[in-house]
This record gives structure tokens, sequence and C-alpha cells, in this order.
């Protein structure tokens, strides 16, 4: 075994506190807590859990003491010691993920045991062990977040676009992980030489220490990770929904804690659109906002609590509607059967009609405004396309740090499609400029974005300025491809739904029962459809998150029939 390195225990920051990161159970919750495990005596030098398991138990110390370790090079980093009255676990235990840390026994005594299973059933039937337990995992994870402390070290370079999508890939699935920047770390050929890894290869991801990943698709990082290993996909699930934005998770949170087994499938990482908004203010019981990424990741976790399962980087690519029960297939696996569907894929912002846009989306062209963004713009101009609440909050977000930021619309202003508090803001700071009746032409540049053309639509006349930073955040499309002819859709592509749903479209569709479609249901009985893949939509996250929960209230009524 490695010798540990005591020198630097995980800390609380200023943001957490150590009562909560590290709380001290008392006997009686002890007690509630064994009724759900089994005693285990444990010796000094124990491993309870490696870097890399499937299978990740809980334990509450009882007596001794066990610790939390980090394994690096010839020495184990200490994160943490847990002594009597104390307990393993973070996001994991929630997850089913593969475990991240070492759990080994530094003085003999006793723990109870629980395996997730059990785990899970404590946490949703013990309400005040629930709010324990939940909060000590989100804040160790966040902690472990912020020290890099993870099973995954990634090399790249801030010039590639491949590098700023696996670091936004890991960041949206709370997946912690240490970067090394060619462009800054002198370290850095040494490891990419100890690897073989040539600077063609970046981004690089090295799992777990030993496998070596060069420019991996987000789909082979989950797989590595073992995002998706503790799910079983083949079983008929009451529900299955697809898109995990806020409508989906909504949905999951309210179907599995009524009991349904719900599975969640999700192109890429919680969150959908609304979970790359650096901040969201309008959204109900958070008077200071709360960012997109923030929001998601109690959801997520709001719906896994319950026994929801969520699927990662695996989307749907197709729907068999034909016969009950439905199935989805799950792009690169198995189908999976469905007594009822959920379907929340929303809508992605609409590409330009630009020759060479392709070549600069992630190497200066934009469709989220995250923290990782804003770090690449400091200092520098930057161009934000649409006038919705997703561009105006981009533009006010970047406007901390970028040196100006231009707001490019195609009509007359933003009063009639941006929130009022949104334009003040923008009306009030002079680091913002909106530019009506203009878009964008022309991009120019050599590998990375250098230039971009704009014209006046009231005179022609063209501007070209020395931009490296475009977001685009304007129209929207939904994603509904997938669906080929199952359910009806409008002519931009969005489904159809309850009361907009004509006799001449259920006709079309071979409508099958005496009852007319439900609120939010399609054409299809027990298929539904919420948040911004809906026709009508209101494109707010408050309104998805409804949607969402009442298409359960009407999935239930679907699943007695």
């Amino acid at each position: 075994m490695n010798t540990p390195d005591t020198s630097a225990p995980l800390q609380p920051t200023a943001t957490s506190h150590a009562e909560h990161l590290f709380p001290t159970l008392t006997a009686a919750q002890i007690a509630r807590i064994a009724a759900h495990g089994r005693p285990r005596a444990i010796a000094r030098g124990d491993v309870l859990v490696n870097v890399g398991d499937r299978v990740v138990p809980f334990f509450v110390v009882v007596s001794g003491e066990i610790q939390v370790l980090q394994p690096s090079g010839a020495t184990d980093t200490l994160i943490v010691r847990h002594g009597p009255g104390q307990f393993s676990g973070e996001a994991t235990m929630i997850t089913g993920r593969r475990a991240l840390s070492r759990i080994s026994v530094s003085e003999r005594g006793e723990v109870i045991e629980l395996d997730r299973e059990h785990l899970l059933a404590l946490v949703q039937t013990d309400a005040e062990l629930s709010e324990i337990l939940m909060r000590a995992f989100i804040l160790r994870r966040v902690e472990i977040i912020a020290r890099g402390l993870g099973d995954v070290v990634m090399i790249g370079s801030m010039h590639c676009a491949g590098t700023l999508r696996i670091k936004e890939f890991l960041t949206r699935n709370g997946h912690p992980y240490a970067y090394i920047d060619l462009d800054h770390d002198a370290e850095a050929q040494e490891l990419l030489d100890h690897f073989h890894i040539t600077a063609a290869d970046v981004p690089v991801l090295i799992c777990r220490g030993d496998a070596v990943l060069k420019n991996p698709s987000n789909q082979r990082i989950a797989e590595c990770l073992g995002f998706n290993d503790a799910i079983e996909q083949t079983h008929v699930r009451d529900l299955v929904i697809v898109g995990a934005g806020p409508a989906g998770l909504a949905a999951a949170v309210y179907g599995a804690s009524e009991g349904l087994d719900v599975l969640v499938l999700e192109s890429n990482a919680p969150g959908g659109q609304a979970g790359s908004s650096s901040k969201i203010e309008n959204y109900l019981g958070f008077p200071t906002g709360i960012s997109g990424q923030d929001l998601s990741g109690r959801a997520y976790a709001q719906a896994q609590k319950f026994g929801a399962q969520i699927v990662i980087a695996k989307g749907a690519t197709a729907l068999a509607c034909n016969g009950l029960p439905y199935a989805v297939q799950i792009e690169a696996g198995p189908r999976v059967p469905a007594r009822a569907v959920i379907i929340a894929t929303g809508a992605e912002y609409r590409r330009l009609a630009l020759d060479n846009l392709s070549q600069f989306e992630g190497a200066g062209v934009y469709y989220s405004a995250t923290p990782m963004e804003a770090q690449l713009c400091v200092g520098e101009e930057v161009v934000v396309v649409g006038g919705g609440n997703s561009a105006g909050t981009a533009a006010v977000f970047l406007a901390q740090t970028a040196r100006q930021v231009h707001i490019l619309v195609r009509g007359e202003g933003l009063a009639d499609t941006m929130s009022r508090y949104l334009i003040r803001r923008i009306e009030d700071n002079p680091a913002i400029t909106v530019c009506s009746h203009t878009e964008i032409v022309a991009l120019e540049g050599n590998g990375h974005l250098e230039r971009v053309r704009w014209r006046d639509g009231r005179n022609g006349g063209v501007e070209t300025n020395d931009v490296r930073h475009v977001f685009m955040m304007t129209g929207a499309v939904p994603n509904t491809r997938w669906l080929d002819r199952c359910v009806v859709r409008d002519g931009k592509g969005f489904i159809k739904t309850g009361p907009d749903l004509s006799p001449e479209d259920l006709a079309t569709a071979g409508w099958p029962l005496a009852r007319p479609p439900y609120l939010l249901e399609t054409s299809r009985p027990g298929v539904f459809a919420v948040g911004d893949v809906r026709c009508g939509n209101i494109k707010r996250v408050a309104s998805a998150v409804g949607e969402g929960s009442i298409a359960v209230a009407f999935v239930h009524q679907v699943l007695h029939q």
C-alpha cells in the first residue's frame, strides 16, 4: 500500500461549514441507520473501498477511525479522517458511479455498512437523515471538485475546441478532474512523453491513472468513467424520459418520488440550455438568482435520491411507436421498452447560415456563456447574437470581465423579446452596446476566430471588427429529428400536444381512443412532450418545470387505464 501523505487533508472553504461537511451523528441517528445495514469489524490497514470500485458501500463509524485517500504516485494524499459518529461517502453514493477515492482503516473498531440500495431507501424515508446525508454528499463533491481530487487528469490547451468541450462535459456532469494547461505548465511535456502523447493527440484524458483517451467523444468519457454502469437498460419501465433539462428533471423527480420506475436518457449533460446559464434570476424561490449548473445539479441529485436512473451521454435515436409497450432506441445501446414516454429534448440555438461556421465552433464561436468561456474573454471585445433572455444574461455576465460586449439583434431593439430587468442592466452598463437591425455576414480567422463582419440592415453598410469571441443565442430549433413520423409536429418541427392537435391531426395519426389527448399528450397515447420541444412553449425555466410535473400526473392516468 502507498504511504499516506497527511500534509494536506481536505478543509472546508469559506462557503461550506465543517458541521455540514463532516457532521457527527447522534446515537439515535446511528441506531436508525443501523436498522438498514449490518455491523462490521474493521482492523488497521483494511481497505474498505478502492478507486474505481463499481460497488461502493456507505460506512458509519461506531468506533475506531477510517481515512479517505487519493492515490497519487508513490504516496496517497489524505482527504479526510472519519471518527466515531461520522460517515463516509459523497455524491457517488447517490449516482451509483465508481469510487473516486480509497477508504482504509487507520484505527481498529467497528462500522455500520449499508449498500447503495439500502442507503437510498433510508434517505427516501427518513427526512432528518436525508437532509444531513444529502447535504454532506453534495458539499463534499463541491470540495473535491475545487481541489481537483478526482480520477481524471486532463491535458489540453484553451486554444483547442476539444478542450473546451471536454471541460464543459465534465463540469456540467459534476465530475472532478485535474487540468494541465499545455500553454502554461512547464511539466506538461514530461507527462506527454511518459504516456507517449504528441501535441496532435490533445486534448487527452488520463482516466483512473492508466487509460489514455486521445480527444475522446463525450460518450467515450462516460464509458471510461463508468457513468452508466449501475443502470440496467433493458427491462420495461413505467416511464422513460428523453432529455434531462429542467422539464425532464422535474418529471423525473415527481415520477420517481411517486413510485414510478423512471429512466432518463440524456445525450450530453443534465440541465439543457438552462444548465449553461450563468445566472437565472426570475425563477421562483431564488431572489439572489442561481446558476443554471447549480439548479440542474440539485435537480439531478434530487431525482436520483428518489430512485430515478439517468443515462448520460447516450441520447435517443428513435422511438418505436406502433405498438405497446413503446421502445426508445438508445444511441449505441439497446431499445428500452416503456409503458409511457415523456419527450423533453428541448431546442438548440439556430446556427447562422455562414459557410465556415463549423470551423470556429469552440474556437471563437460558442453557444453558452459559463465561467469557462468567460475566462477566454478577459479584457477582450465579444459579440452576443440574439435578443432573448439568454442573450441578455450572457451579455451582463460577460461584461464583468470583457472590455466591450456588442449585442447584435436583427429587430428594432430588445423590448419585445427580453425581460425588463435585463434591459435596464444592459442600458446602465457602459461596457455593453446594442446594435439593432444588425446581423453577422462573415467570420474570419486562421484556426481561431480573429475578425467578424456584420451588416447594418438600415443602410447596408458592412463593418469589420477584430473580435475573437462570438456567442450565438438566437432562435430555437427543436430536437425532434429522432422522432421521424411518430408524433404530429408543426411546420417548425415543434411537437403538437393536447388542444393544439386538430381533429385532422388526430385522424391522420390514427388516434385510437374515444377520449381526446390529455394536456401535454402527443398524437400517441401515453407519449407526452414538455418544455422547449413542445409547440407553444413559454421558454421559461419555471414553465418547463411545471410542465414536467403536470405530465407525470397524466402518466399516472394512462398507466391506470
